[in-house]
């Protein structure tokens, strides 16, 4: 399953009401984005990266009547995730708070993530499907080679090509002046 903002979203919603299988399949379909998310970010052990990802499932779990449905799903769930992320920081002694900081670095990157995603959506929708599917999935989801490969039934090698002509498309596409 191709894991998109609607796609998690609609899960959220279905499990919100009542969908147990839904639910399921949400915090299944979450794992490898939080990975990702929290690999780019946290240096250190994998299992602070787990740690991080299990603390997170079960907060969205816990917290899930909190989401607003006129939101975008990710942002809440990446909310969640660099509270959680911040939290760890400061048990592990990396990070002392700064008064209302955290808060407004959060609600501005937000608005910036929300718009970004958009213009990342506008700019793979121009490209093959696979070759969208694969840049998403390395560059954006933050799984690895094999691991995109195997949620997509394909060779790895066909992964590294598929993003190396993508990546090579959307540059071209990015640089081509206005006309």
């Amino acid at each position: 399953m191709r894991t998109n903002e609607d796609v998690l979203r609609g899960l959220m919603i279905d499990g919100l009401d009542g969908d147990a299988a839904a639910h399921t399949t949400l915090l299944r379909l979450l794992v490898p984005l939080l990975r990702g998310f929290y690999r780019r970010r946290v240096r250190g052990a994998d299992d602070d990266v787990e740690d991080l990802v299990q603390e997170t499932l079960i907060a969205v779990h816990t917290r899930r009547a909190t989401y607003d449905w006129d939101r975008a799903f990710t942002a809440w769930v990446f909310a969640i995730a660099r509270y959680k992320m911040v939290d760890h920081f400061r048990r592990a002694g990396r990070l002392r708070p700064i008064d209302d900081l955290e808060e407004t670095l959060i609600a501005d990157d937000f608005e910036a993530a929300a718009i970004a995603r958009l213009d990342i959506d506008d700019l793979l929708a121009g490209l093959p499907p696979k070759q969208a599917r694969m840049i998403r999935a390395t560059r954006i989801d933050g799984l690895s080679v094999a691991e995109a490969a195997s949620a997509d039934g394909i060779g790895e090698s066909d992964v590294k090509i598929s993003v190396h002509r993508g990546l090579k498309a959307l540059i071209a596409r990015v640089q081509r002046p206005a006309q």
